[in-house]
């Protein structure tokens, strides 16, 4: 509301029609839309350089024998490259799972405070045609290709489970992945780099803790459970919104 006043007190004539039918959520939820698509876009080409690196290190590995484990005792012989396959095999459903959900987001696109259109047809006087040239020209210039047909006063929670869900799946492969290098590490098979002047312990200098998977798995973990709130919140939207997600 600040901000809808400091624009009408900059153009009084605008003052009256500036804020018709565009609730908060008009700016805000098309806003967050953005950011979700826009934070994937930065997600997907990380995650394949992940996956081309550790391909080229399967493929350098790949008759190098190793122990394998079941029950984390020892089984049969593998090769590290043939483990390293199985990372490299989740991480592609991942990037498979999170390319789906970017290419699924929609816009919510111009629509009132209950999800209708009706201030704005008010505001074009009853044209339907500019209403809905309207919400297709800001989806657009948006950079989407598509905006919901249907919408509360927010764009449907289901939306950010959608997103969260195969983060949380995301997640849940990089906990694997470094829980396998913190367990290697432990029978000294593997290491994290050790810089120069690093100090394992305060107490035991000459400690060679996992701190980049660990701190990997604090991260994933916390990524597993945010789905948890998306889905808390999708489910008490009452009708047209409430206000359980702020």
């Amino acid at each position: 509301m600040a901000h809808v006043h400091t624009f009408g007190v900059a153009c009084p004539s605008a003052a009256g029609i500036i804020h018709l039918g565009a609730t908060s959520c008009y700016v805000t939820d098309n806003g967050d839309l953005i950011i979700l698509r826009d934070g994937i876009d930065i997600l997907l080409p990380k995650l394949a350089r992940v996956i081309q690196r550790l391909s080229a290190f399967a493929e350098q590995y790949k008759d190098l024998p190793t122990l394998g484990f079941t029950h984390f005792q020892p089984a049969q012989l593998t090769t590290v490259g043939k483990r390293a396959t199985l990372w490299i095999q989740e991480l592609l459903w991942d990037l498979r799972n999170l390319t789906r959900a970017r290419e699924d987001i929609g816009f919510r696109g111009v629509k009132g405070t209950t999800g209708t259109q009706a201030s704005f047809l008010t505001l074009f006087e009853g044209d339907h045609d500019k209403v809905e040239t309207l919400d297709q020209r800001v989806t657009e210039l948006s950079g989407f290709k598509e905006y919901y047909p249907v919408t509360g006063q927010t764009y449907s929670r289901k939306i950010d489970v959608d997103i969260l869900m195969p983060m949380a799946s995301f997640g849940a492969t990089v906990h694997k992945i470094a829980t396998d290098i913190r367990l290697l590490a432990n029978l000294k098979e593997i290491e994290e780099p050790f810089e120069k002047d690093q100090i394992g312990s305060s107490a035991m200098a000459y400690k060679r803790n996992p701190m980049r998977s660990e701190r990997a798995c604090s991260l994933a973990r916390h990524l597993q459970i945010l789905v948890q709130d998306a889905l808390g919140t999708s489910s008490v939207q009452w009708l047209e919104r409430t206000l359980d997600d702020r």
